[in-house]
This record gives structure tokens, sequence and C-alpha cells, in this order.
């Protein structure tokens, strides 16, 4: 998710540049003026409150503008990301806009002013009026507006210089030009962001070839459970003990064994560019207590792929790994097998099923080679997030 807010006197641009970024980014636009307007028409317990004190002559107060944002956002979860064009006006919005982010458990990445002279706003401004048919528009009303402008924006970008993510492009060049320089900023902030891909499908879908693909392919750390409890049987601790006894009678690790090995790996890794999660969370349990552990560590889950196998394919490719030195303990019989697929029916398609009914699932074929799987995925991963291209 990218959150932006264009800035930039009337005259600037702002609107040109809000379409294009829209359409290229898949923003959701953020108007405080449409907001208010769709809320006056809608007949809202919010819109009745701001009609009443309009119809009275006053100024819509910030504590309805907040709520009209707050619950826009809320209403658009899977949105890549939010563009805020007529909000923060004055300094007093900057915080408030910094505390809402914040209790959205998200950030404004940058503010981008598009900055003109007076002169070229005026003239703008002047030429617009004109094709308009807009006479009370003149150079004395126009010029009043910059000068409120001045005294009333501009310290909010002094507020957004502090925190380190005001930045600035020339509004006066062409406008392919100006767009231009805007993507720049924009992909350059996409690229801070951290991926974290969640694999989920059934035992045999290839959820640990393709962690390794997209791994290998986008520089991410690959947190397996699988692979370190692996490790810690191989090495004999304490835990390796208990979790071979566990696996030999078909039964899944522990939360308080797995979730200790998770924060290992993120803290051990925290200047990744993310991370790829293949096996889990297992259970509904699991996926709440993840999304807390990646809270703490000031992440979230940023892809949802779902790998899809035929169960006939999924039992021939478990039963096969059998036969191999890649054998585990749960994979030694088909009664175990048949347990595993029957215990992620009844306790892990629960979870696949929350997850799209808040985010999107991206369901990719998992039968062929590793390398279709992968090409597939890497086509889907990089149409969703455009700066990994």
């Amino acid at each position: 998710m990218i959150n932006i807010a264009l800035f930039g006197a009337p005259g600037a641009g702002k609107g040109t540049q809000s379409e294009h970024l829209i359409k290229k980014y898949k923003l959701h636009y953020i108007s405080t003026g449409d907001l208010l307007r769709q809320e006056l028409k809608a007949g809202t317990k919010i819109g009745l409150e701001a009609k009443n004190i309009i119809a009275e002559g006053g100024l819509v107060s910030d504590e309805i503008i907040v709520q009209i944002i707050e619950k826009t956002i809320k209403q658009n979860p899977d949105a890549n990301g939010f563009l805020f064009d007529g909000f923060p006006r004055t300094y007093v919005q900057g915080y408030i806009l910094e505390g809402l982010m914040i209790n959205l458990n998200t950030s404004l990445n940058c503010l981008i002013n598009i900055e003109v002279s007076e002169e070229v706003s005026t003239q703008r401004l002047l030429g617009r009026a004109k094709e308009q048919s807009r006479s009370d528009d003149n150079e004395v009303v126009i010029r009043k507006r910059l000068r409120e402008y001045q005294e009333k924006t501009l310290p909010v970008l002094d507020f957004f210089r502090e925190r380190g993510i005001c930045k600035s492009v020339n509004g006066e060049q062409p406008i392919d030009t100006i767009t231009h320089d805007i993507e720049l900023i924009v992909n350059e902030e996409m690229s801070k962001q951290m991926l974290n891909v969640l694999i989920m499908g059934y035992p045999g879908a290839g959820r640990g070839s393709l962690g390794l693909a997209l791994a290998k392919k986008y520089g991410l750390e690959h947190l397996s459970t699988g692979k370190m409890l692996e490790e810690e049987i191989k090495n004999g601790t304490e835990v390796g003990v208990k979790v071979k006894e566990l696996f030999e009678n078909g039964q899944m690790a522990p939360d308080d064994i797995v979730v200790p090995l998770i924060e290992k790996k993120i803290k051990a890794c925290k200047n990744s560019k993310g991370f790829v999660f293949t096996g889990f969370p297992r259970t509904l349990v699991q996926s709440y207590i993840l999304e807390g552990v990646l809270k703490k560590h000031g992440m979230k889950i940023s892809h949802f792929i779902e790998l899809e196998v035929p169960t006939l394919e999924l039992v021939r490719r478990l039963d096969a790994r059998s036969k191999t030195d890649r054998c585990m303990p749960y994979d030694t019989t088909t009664q175990k097998i048949i347990q595993r697929l029957i215990d992620h029916e009844t306790k892990t398609i629960p979870v696949l099923e929350r997850y799209r009914q808040r985010h999107e699932v991206s369901v990719i074929d998992g039968t062929g080679t590793r390398e279709e799987v992968a090409d597939r995925a890497y086509n889907d991963i990089e149409n969703r997030f455009k700066h990994l291209r």
C-alpha cells in the first residue's frame, strides 16, 4: 500500500496528475469535498450534521472531515493505497492525518508538491476562467485565493518536510515531464516497501518450491515453518525431539513451539526486503497470531497466493516424496498422508476463507513444472506490484 498527498497552489495541475496517479497505481481517490457531498446526498448522520453547520453559514469542522476520511479508508481495505487531494490544508490537519494513519496501522508515504510561481498560477486560472466564461473569477479574486494558500497551506509543507516525506516537482514543465517526475518519486517510495507474500495450498501443492523461487527472484527471506522445524529435528535440539515425536504420530507442532521460531527468523532478518511465508498459518488461531507478530514488527502481508492442485495429484506427489530422502515423518504412510489432507480441509481452509473475505487472494494453477508455476506467480505479483517489473 502507498499513500500519497498531492499538493500545489490553485492552477498547479493537481487534477491532471491525480487522474494519472489513480489510473496507473490503482489508488483510491480521497477528496474531502467529494466525500462531504456524498455524505450530504446520502443523508448519513455525518452528512446531516454537516448540512446543519453549512445551513448556518459555518465551516465543516476537522472532526467531521476526519470521520469521513476514516470511514472511507476502512471501507476500502483492499485498496492499493490512497491519494489525498485537498487534505491536509492546515498545519493542524497535518497532525490529524498523521494520527489517523497511525490509528489505522499505516502512514503517509509522501507528500508531492507541484511548484508553480504566483504569476504562472494567475495566468493559468485567468485562462481557465475565460474558457469557462467565469466572470467572477477575476485577477483580484485569484490573487486572494493564492494569498490564502500561501498563508494557510504552505506551513503544511514544513510539517511534512520535518518528517522527511515532502517531495517537490517543477510544475512549470510540460505535463508529460511533470508526470514522469512524479512517477519517479512514487516508484522510489514503492520500492522501499516490504513485499510479504503468504502462500497457501494443500500439502503437496508446492508451497515450499514456490516460496524458494519467489525468495530468490525478489530477494526475500523464505520463512518456512516446515524447514525451521526440520532444522530443529536435524540438530537434535530439545524442540526438535518434541517435534519429531509429534510428526511421527501425524500431529502438527503446537503454536508455543512455532511462533518463537518465526519471531526469531524475523528478528534475524530485520533488514530484509520482505518475507515469503509457507506452512503458517494452518489454523484460524494461527492467522490471528501471525497478524499480531507482523504488526509488532511493523509489517503485514501484502499479497496472498493460493496454489490450486487436484486432490489425486496431491496424493501422488506426497506418495512419491515418501520414497525419497525428502520424506518427512508425516509422509511415511498413505494413512498419514490422507490425514494431512483431511486436517487441511477442516483446519486450514477456514483460514483461506477468512483471507478471501478481507483481501484479494490470487489463485495460481499449481500443476506443471516448477518453472511454469513460478512464472505464473511472477506474472501475478508483477501485475499487482508494478515497481517490481
